[in-house]
């Protein structure tokens, strides 16, 4: 979400590292295809007759699993070999069958990492170590879910709380399935579908964060009683499907609740030079984007994006230059409808100014075309790096500091506003016009506030009568971004009030800002009004409003057209219907080669886009085009789209 959406996944027993990038970009992020373990314990071969009703559907799967050999299991441990997207491992799950709680593992070279959930909260371990409950987003929904099948609660003739509706017939390499689509209470609804023969489980399909994972089950066999699929295939629509393919199973007496709950952290990996209390280094802000100096295993300085919305990721030019290795072939999502692919690596170091974490795990990603950003974007830096110590961001001074947590006085911090992870997305509670809602902190998003598109339906943003512009407004990892844009009314995040900040909502199809599951996003727009500092370990972020004036705040583009960088000048990527550039008979594709008599190659395109946004309305640029083997002049006469 954001310009790349990076974040880690809850999945079960399977690699959550899988989707990180999303975003986990997103954020700009955010690392991390989501994968759907649901080890669902399913049927065998009771009669061809078709079940007419969704009660008789499920009894005769149950009798065919193995009936009453279930009703007093009550642990579960089962194992797997994992293959898939270039990538081979293990993967397990514990299971409390009573008790609904689980913890899901995995071990899939580079990365290892777990999840749990102990009934009342949920948790995540990501690959880099950190521990981190969780509860924003699609989060706790999805464990409730995931609970709820490893109870195989749809056998109670209350169906253990659940709606459960005919979904009616599907159909698959020429066989029919009987559907079910469960809505467990709280939890995230799941389409289940059942051989009508067999009457095993043969599908469940569910929603994670930006993705459909389809999940396909082969081969039943028993175990003590009771049948479980010897192999399942994830598939999240990449098309690189996963096989997880059952190594171990066995059933055992309760454990301790404390097995499923949240581990304790021990990370010594982390430093600042000297054993200095805090380190601070110069930031650039451009396109409202944060970029500073990082050095990867002791390399000379390169320019990274710094992203809370993000994980560490290395572009693959800067892997290859750096002799880093990249494995497997990995689902990534974010801002724009596509989906990405990414390698996974080790690092033996990332350095921003006396700060240093070690060995650590990075994605290897093209999360910006060429010429996007008009900066010479090598990697980021995200979550890991931040969580080590207290982060601040300080728009007003354009620094980033890293304070040793021991020695952070948060006196002098500014307002605190509780905030919670969405895997590794800070997500604060707050609304808009009044509104409750959902906030995702993203400093890689160049939008000031972009409504999530189910929220902003559901509560009717933008208002009838608000003047509205449709508009491609960002890049992210899954391509152009669009929205529709308007002035905006008042944002509240805790008890910070920021007033009438540009507002955006999306109108793609696909992508961070398309699915309810992520928060709204706010962006560097409106971030930049701060020093922004975030404390991990205790959930709490602080803004502290800058004293002056804020350059550029809340300005929107009045020329009415995207543009990227090229070695010639600027290329026209879209044209925004109704506005100066279509007025002046500009066209996507055209090749800006000069600007007001003046060579466009080697311009500055943060620079060019600020003055497109700043300069009054009326002023005429002068764009020199060329367009196939012609050279003309259009002279673009600015104006206020909203």
């Amino acid at each position: 979400m954001t310009d790349v959406l990076s974040l880690t996944g809850n999945i079960c027993g399977a690699a959550n590292f899988l989707a990180r990038l999303g975003l986990n970009p997103i954020s700009r992020t955010e690392p991390m295809s989501k994968i759907i373990c649901a080890l669902l314990l399913s049927s065998c071969l009771v009669s061809p007759v078709f079940a007419a009703s969704t009660d008789d559907i499920l009894a005769a799967n149950k009798a065919a699993t193995g009936g009453a050999a279930w009703d007093n299991k009550v642990t579960l441990k089962v194992e797997y070999a994992y293959s898939g997207q270039g990538l081979t491992g293990t993967s397990s799950s514990l299971e409390d069958l009573q008790r609904g709680a689980f913890v899901d593992a995995y071990d899939i070279p580079p990365q290892a990492g777990s999840t749990g959930w102990d009934g009342t909260k949920a948790w995540e371990k990501e690959p880099s170590g950190t521990v981190t409950d969780q509860a924003g987003g699609d989060v706790i929904p999805l464990a409730i879910t995931e609970a709820y099948q490893d109870r195989n609660l749809w056998w109670r003739p209350d169906h253990g709380g659940a709606e459960i509706v005919s979904a009616g017939q599907k159909t698959d390499g020429g066989n029919r399935y009987d559907a079910l689509t469960v809505t467990p209470k709280d939890g995230k609804p799941l389409e289940a579908w059942f051989d009508p023969k067999t009457h095993l489980l043969y599908r469940t399909i569910e929603s994670n964060g930006t993705q459909n994972i389809t999940t396909t089950f082969f081969d039943y066999a028993a175990v003590d009683g009771a049948m479980i699929a010897k192999k399942f295939v994830v598939d999240d629509g990449s098309g690189n499907p996963q096989t997880y393919t059952l190594t171990g199973a066995k059933f055992s007496e309760a454990l301790p609740l404390s097995a499923y709950q949240r581990p304790e952290e021990n990370l010594h990996d982390f430093s600042i030079a000297g054993g200095a209390h805090e380190t601070t280094v110069p930031f650039h802000l451009w396109n409202n984007h944060i970029y500073a100096d990082v050095r990867v295993n002791g390399s000379k300085p390169m320019t990274f994006i710094f992203d809370t919305g993000g994980h560490s990721i290395l572009a693959p030019a800067t892997a290859k230059a750096l002799g880093v290795e990249a494995k497997g072939n990995v689902s990534s999502s974010g801002g724009g409808d596509n989906i990405a692919q990414s390698g996974e690596a080790m690092v033996k170091s990332l350095t921003v100014g006396g700060a240093t974490i070690t060995n650590q795990p990075v994605s290897t990603l093209d999360f910006s075309p060429p010429g996007t950003e008009g900066a010479n974007e090598q990697g980021m830096i995200g979550y890991e790096f931040f969580a080590r110590y207290i982060t601040r961001f300080d728009y007003g001074a354009r620094t980033i500091t890293f304070i040793d947590k021991k020695y952070f006085d948060p006196r002098t911090a500014g307002m605190p506003v509780p905030m919670r992870l969405y895997h590794q997305f800070p997500e604060i509670l707050g609304s808009y016009d009044g509104v409750p809602g959902r906030f995702g902190i993203d400093t890689g998003s160049r939008m000031p506030l972009f409504l999530n598109k189910a929220w902003a339906a559901k509560n009717g943003f933008p208002k009838p009568g608000t003047k509205t512009i449709a508009a491609q407004t960002g890049w992210g990892v899954g391509g152009p971004t669009h929205s529709i844009v308007f002035k905006g009314g008042t944002l509240k995040l805790g008890d910070v009030t920021i007033n009438h900040p540009l507002t955006m909502v999306s109108t793609d199809k696909g992508g961070a800002g398309s699915v309810e599951a992520f928060p709204s996003n706010v962006g560097g727009g409106v971030l930049k009004r701060f020093a922004v500092t975030f404390d991990y370990d205790n959930s709490t972020m602080y803004l502290k409003p800058i004293k002056g004036h804020v350059e550029d705040l809340d300005t929107f583009d009045k020329s009415g057209m995207w543009i990227n960088a090229t070695a010639e000048g600027f290329k026209v990527i879209d044209i925004t219907k109704g506005g100066p550039a279509e007025a002046a008979g500009l066209q996507k594709d055209d090749i800006i080669v000069g600007i007001d008599g003046k060579v466009a190659a080697g311009m500055n395109l943060p620079e060019l886009r600020e003055k497109l946004r700043n300069e009054k309305t009326g002023t005429v640029v002068s764009l020199t085009v060329r367009r196939g083997d012609t050279q003309k002049v259009f002279p673009v006469t600015l104006k206020d789209l909203i």
